[in-house]
């Protein structure tokens, strides 16, 4: 049946719209450290762009502390450089071999800005949402217009994505709640 795959397709776009969003939020700095802050740094590596945690293992041996030991010590420096490009705003200490990445307190005004980042990247995942939405209303029209369903089951399919998009966006509401939370913990 086509409406069972509109609405599938809609399920499965929507909760990539906010695993997306959920991904984004670990990239956020929250004062403790935490692999996810920069596993996903792009790093030019021999002429390409790989992700960090590709080339080099990530540890946090303390709250305050990540430390990157790539396995082969010529990407240091590389990744030295691409940790300093991130807009996370640290600086690794190099020895040679291992970089260590201390994570500093975050002042009030620091906080407050990266809340105000978290609920843009927020809104951004409730647009998409809501345009997966839309565009699976489109095709739920286009059916009924092909008289392949009855106005009924267009009613029903179109109720059904307004609940689950409905169901989406509050579960990216709950993640921006927990990030708040983290964000403001001391």
């Amino acid at each position: 049946m086509a409406l069972k795959k509109i609405l599938d397709e809609m399920e499965d776009h929507m909760k990539k719209s906010v695993r997306n969003v959920h991904d984004e939020f670990s990239s956020i700095r929250t004062g403790k450290a935490s692999p996810s802050l920069v596993e996903n740094i792009m790093v030019e590596y021999y002429g390409s762009q790989l992700k960090l945690r590709e080339i080099a293992g990530i540890t946090t041996p303390d709250p305050r502390l990540i430390v990157v030991q790539p396995w082969d010590v010529g990407a240091v420096s590389a990744i030295e450089k691409a940790i300093m490009k991130s807009d996370l705003g640290i600086t690794p200490n190099n020895d040679g071999r291992i970089l260590r990445i201390p994570i500093p307190e975050l002042n009030e005004e620091r906080r407050k800005d990266l809340i105000k980042l978290v609920k843009k990247m927020s809104e951004d995942g409730k647009v998409s949402i809501r345009n997966i939405r839309r565009h699976a209303n489109h095709e739920i029209e286009r059916e009924f217009k092909e008289a392949t369903v009855t106005e009924d089951e267009k009613f029903e399919a179109v109720e059904k994505t307004q609940k689950k998009t409905d169901e989406h966006i509050k579960e990216i509401d709950e993640l921006v709640k927990h990030k708040e939370k983290e964000i403001m913990e001391v």
